[in-house]
């Protein structure tokens, strides 16, 4: 899978504009948009904005049901993420919430994680965490289970990407020991991906 065959697939109508460091690899974005193609999530949340904003609003688009709500840390990167979407005519099918990383206890430790303020009263169907960076602190991305559990359907898929670095492996197994309810499905594509079902 290319990005190319990602723009062909989804009939995009400019060419993604994606960066080595910080875009997600194209066999995951090619994984979330099977999924969302397939299973029409009405409410989807992503951690962290950028290519994988567009795939899902286009995906949502495509289905003719749905929104995408993106909760990015910078300003910056949520202006630049909006700005995309217009270009690709997809505005209306991704709220881009700008949400800075706030001091969060968990189990007694502190993590820095987005502001949920903005965050409407919504039942999560589709969960793709892709954020805060790792580099921020250790299991960066822990915060997304204990945080959003409540508010996560009954049949809501949970997709992490990078997974398969030690610190999301770490991260992974401490939320099964925590929400044993879940179960585990890990695919082995270029960065990892773990996919989290009731």
């Amino acid at each position: 899978m290319s990005y190319r065959h990602l723009e062909k697939l989804l009939e995009l109508n400019s060419p993604l504009r994606v960066t080595e460091d910080w875009s997600a690899a194209p066999d995951f974005l090619e994984l979330i948009s099977h999924y969302c193609l397939e299973n029409k999530p009405l409410n989807i949340v992503e951690c962290s904005s950028g290519t994988s904003s567009i795939v899902l609003a286009r995906c949502c688009q495509i289905n003719k049901c749905g929104c995408v709500y993106s909760l990015e840390n910078a300003s910056e990167f949520a202006d630049k993420t909006r700005s995309q979407l217009k270009d690709f005519s997809l505005s209306d099918d991704c709220d881009v919430l700008y949400a800075p990383l706030e001091s969060v206890m968990l189990q007694d430790e502190v993590y820095q994680w987005y502001d949920l303020q903005e965050l409407p009263a919504i039942k999560i169907d589709m969960l793709v965490i892709d954020g805060p960076p790792g580099f921020i602190q250790e299991h960066s991305r822990y915060p997304a289970l204990p945080l959003l559990h409540d508010r996560l359907s009954k049949d809501c898929a949970i997709f992490l990407d990078d997974a398969a670095r030690d610190d999301e492996q770490a991260l992974v197994k401490r939320w099964r020991h925590d929400y044993p309810e879940f179960h585990l499905e890990y695919i082995e594509n270029e960065r990892g991906c773990a996919i989290l079902k009731r």
